[in-house]
């Protein structure tokens, strides 16, 4: 958490969804502090399994159960409920069946925070069997429990000043990476008798060698890649998740769609797409109708600085685009795998895919305001034709207009990446 004021505004939402729920407090059960539902509350500090009890109205308790986290546990700021307090050493002996433990150390951290039997709103992750065992039994001694995980998801949707600083660093260390692409790119080229395969350094170009070459240089900035990435050239970017296969030798005149999608303390997300050489028209084609349509839903979301913008108003806006340049869309032609095929964003940051949503909803996760962090990232695919095209950035939507963290080149030449 960056202050106590952001606090304070949080917990003011937190009362109201839990009054609406008809809660008396929210329980979040956390593997670790990186647990979305609990990172919120705590920041970017080190914590193993964890639970925080929320009583409406009043300040969170974090229960941590090893004292070696004493420390981590205290720069939450949070007031704390200690392993003494909750009798792990006992429960350790007397229940070491992961059952019988939770179930006791929940039931004594829900009693440390003032609550009695009643209904409480759930949230966090973990080991769905044990979790269900312990609520069940837990559930006989007048415990009931409410779905709470959107209520969360809500929580965290605009970002405070910590949080968009982590998104920036994690950004920065993207740029950077695509950077290394590009230049990795525009070094290649051909060689006398192997067609069009991509030659660098003596070696034929390979999406294993650039997904190295990423690695290393996100890992400079202290980056992981949790979920992966996509290095996917040619009918492999034809198909949005492909991830690219790793023995797979670039060529000339084809596509290269890269998706970053890195974690610091939280995430970044930005893709650009890559062509060696001339491209074929209807790769040049696709390229500037998405990016036609990516510079429209900038004008769009930054509308959303003075008036109601909803994801979906800009999903149709970009549909409508690329049907009048000749593509299938989701709405001209529902389920279709060819031309524009998914949604137009997702928030980013606790979480790679949070709100707000681009998808057609009535509520508040719809909306984009002032705080949000999301992606802008049309596409066009055609694997039969050979090529798949995404351009995204990375944005946060301020008073002033839109901010874009990922302020990259979107050519296809890398060369012209300067």
């Amino acid at each position: 958490m960056s202050s106590p004021d952001a606090l304070d505004g949080r917990l003011a939402f937190l009362n109201a969804g839990l009054d609406e729920l008809g809660c008396q407090a929210l329980l979040v059960f956390a593997p670790s502090a990186a647990d979305p539902d609990l990172a919120v509350f705590t920041g970017s500090v080190h914590l193993g399994e964890s639970l925080l009890v929320a009583p409406r109205g009043e300040r969170p308790r974090l229960a941590y159960l090893t004292p070696m986290e004493r420390d981590e546990a205290a720069a939450t700021g949070l007031l704390l409920i200690t392993p003494e307090e909750l009798d792990v050493l006992r429960w350790t002996q007397e229940a070491p069946e992961p059952v019988d433990f939770t179930a006791a150390v929940t039931a004594r951290a829900l009693e440390l925070a003032g609550l009695s039997p009643g209904r409480v709103a759930l949230a966090g992750h973990g080991r769905v069997g044990v979790l269900h065992a312990v609520l069940s039994r837990l559930a006989r001694s007048g415990w009931s429990w409410v779905p709470a995980n959107d209520l969360l998801t809500g929580l965290r949707k605009g970002k405070v000043a910590g949080e968009l600083a982590a998104i920036r660093a994690a950004a920065a260390g993207t740029v950077e990476a695509f950077r290394t692409v590009a230049r990795l790119l525009a070094a290649a080229g051909l060689r006398a008798g192997e067609g069009d395969e991509l030659w660098l350094e003596g070696e034929r170009l390979t999406v294993a060698r650039l997904r190295a070459e990423v690695a290393r240089t996100l890992a400079g900035f202290g980056l992981e890649q949790p979920r992966g990435n996509i290095i996917a050239p040619g009918e492999e970017g034809g198909v949005p998740h492909s991830t690219g296969t790793q023995e797979r030798v670039l060529r000339a005149g084809e596509s290269l769609v890269v998706d970053l999608f890195p974690r610091g303390t939280l995430f970044a997300d930005c893709t650009r797409t890559f062509c060696v050489g001339t491209p074929p028209e209807p790769l040049a084609r696709a390229h500037a109708a998405v990016l036609a349509a990516l510079r429209a839903a900038h004008a769009g979301a930054t509308a959303g600085a003075t008036s109601t913008i909803r994801g979906w108003d800009l999903q149709e806006a970009v549909c409508h685009s690329l049907g009048d340049a000749g593509y299938p869309t989701p709405i001209s032609h529902p389920g279709t795998t060819r031309g524009y095929v998914h949604n137009l964003g997702h928030g980013v940051g606790f979480e790679l895919h949070e709100q707000p949503i681009f998808k057609k909803v009535a509520g508040r996760e719809g909306v984009l305001a002032h705080g949000d962090v999301f992606t802008l990232e049309p596409g066009l695919y055609d694997p039969e034709a050979g090529y798949g095209v995404r351009l995204e950035d990375l944005v946060h939507l301020t008073p002033g207009g839109l901010e874009n963290l990922t302020p990259l080149p979107y050519d296809l030449d890398p060369r012209a990446w300067g």
